[in-house]
C-alpha cells in the first residue's frame, strides 16, 4: 500500500514538474525572460495542474487520508490502553491521603 502511495507522489509531482517545464517553455517561446518568464511559468503551472490533475491529487489525498485514520486509530488503541493501565495502578494504591502525609492532620 506504501508503495502505491508513494508512487502515486511521484507521478504526480513528475507531471507537475512536466508542467512547469512546458510552461517556461512556452513563454520563453512568447518572449518572456528573466524572472517574469519564472514567476508567470509557474503560476500558469498551478492553474493547469489544478485543472488538470485534480482526480490524481484527489487519490493521493484519499490514500493519505486512510494511512492518518490508520495511524489515528493505532494512538487512540494505545492511549486506551495506557488509560487502562494507570487506573488499575490507580485502585491498587489508594490509599487514605491523611496516611500519605505521613499521618499529621493540622
Amino acid at each position: 500500500m506504501k508503495n502505491r502511495t508513494s508512487l502515486s507522489i511521484l507521478t504526480y509531482t513528475s507531471a507537475r514538474i512536466l508542467m512547469f517545464g512546458v510552461a517556461v517553455i512556452v513563454l520563453y517561446a512568447a518572449g518572456a525572460r528573466g524572472i517574469l518568464l519564472l514567476l508567470v511559468a509557474l503560476f500558469v503551472s498551478a492553474i493547469a495542474s489544478y485543472i488538470l490533475l485534480n482526480k490524481q491529487r484527489t487519490v493521493i489525498a484519499d490514500k493519505l487520508n486512510g494511512n492518518l485514520g490508520k495511524a489515528g486509530s493505532k494512538v487512540t488503541e494505545l492511549r486506551d490502553r495506557l488509560d487502562a493501565g494507570t487506573s488499575m495502578e490507580d485502585e491498587g494504591s489508594e490509599e487514605d491521603p491523611a496516611d500519605a502525609s505521613g499521618g499529621a492532620v493540622r
